[in-house]
């Protein structure tokens, strides 16, 4: 089928193009694919597959057109500074990406880190989820939203900002707290260090978000933004599937914060799951993170089997 104009909601005129999967394979024909079995393995996200032919249809094609939007940008920006005058250095390339819990964004990002280092122009690239700039628990439970997490409100927003703002004005080093997901916590003292990145990538819920009152979001530091997206039905059964086997994993861990949900029963544990989907992730999707599709960039349309059908492209 050849491409035609779509929106990322579907319906009326729209700012983007959709070019359906076979044509968009197309773009990185006869490019090698750079990764091996047990690093697609390394890369791939809990319950979610990912094998050599999704990567070359896909993401292949997706590291090549992000590493000719760098270069572009680079050339760009040194025309400028002779323009000018001036000698500051190339800053960053900023990619957001973002999209619901469990609709696979997390592994995008990993694939798209490690795609991008591959080209020659963008050998450095830096991935920092936004988990790290979630409120600690202690005062998420003062404020009365630690059932809100993952709510814009549950995020130290400013400090996400100023994270991003510094990387993208040149600094030497900026550091991000860290999140560990097994604690379901910031970690005191620990770091994520970014220095001076060809490319930075950040991966997560709300990134793509337009400011709530006049001043920055972080997204208007973004060069690009992807967004992943899946019908609602398909990412409560893939949330469902990942917390059934989470039970095996993270969860049985006695340091795990969800040890208690680890010998449940495979009803009661659907039905945990689907509690959880329907007074927190549902809700946060249709109302903060499913608004932001329209803002992105490119939208990757994923089908009930994860793999990618089309691709809605902002027209240029």
């Amino acid at each position: 089928m050849s491409d035609r104009t779509a929106t990322a909601g579907g319906h009326g005129p729209s700012p983007f193009i959709e070019i359906e999967r076979a044509r968009w394979a197309d773009l990185a024909h006869g490019v090698p694919q750079p990764l091996r079995p047990d690093e697609l393995h390394r890369l791939a996200g809990l319950g979610e597959p990912l094998d050599e032919r999704e990567v070359a249809d896909v993401y292949l094609p997706l590291s090549r057109l992000l590493n000719l939007y760098a270069t572009g940008a680079r050339r760009l920006h040194a025309t400028t500074r002779s323009f000018l005058g001036i000698r500051e250095e190339t800053t960053p390339f900023v990619i957001g990406v973002a999209g619901s819990v469990a609709v696979g964004k997390s592994t995008v990002a990993r694939l798209l880190r490690e795609l991008l280092s591959r080209w020659d122009d963008t050998p450095k690239v830096e991935l920092v989820p936004t988990d790290g700039f979630l409120l600690p628990n202690a005062e998420l439970e003062r404020r009365g939203i630690l059932d809100r997490k993952g709510f814009p409100e549950s995020y130290d927003r400013r400090a996400l900002l100023r994270f991003v703002t510094a990387v993208k004005s040149g600094a030497a080093e900026v550091r991000a707290p860290f999140y560990s997901h097994e604690r379901y916590d910031i970690v005191d003292g620990a770091e994520l260090v970014v220095r001076r990145p060809d490319v930075l990538i950040i991966e997560g819920l709300n990134v793509l978000q337009a400011p709530a009152r006049e001043g920055l979001a972080v997204s208007d530091l973004f060069d690009f933004g992807v967004y992943v997206d899946a019908r609602t039905q398909h990412i409560a059964e893939w949330y469902v599937h990942r917390f059934q086997q989470l039970q095996t994993k993270a969860f049985s861990s006695p340091a795990s914060y969800f040890h208690r949900f680890a010998g449940l029963g495979p009803e009661e544990s659907r039905e945990t799951a689907l509690g959880y989907w329907r007074s927190i992730n549902e809700p946060n999707l249709r109302e903060n993170i499913l608004p932001t599709r329209s803002r992105a960039t490119l939208v990757l349309k994923k089908a009930e089997d994860h793999a990618v059908h089309s691709v809605l492209l902002r027209k240029i």
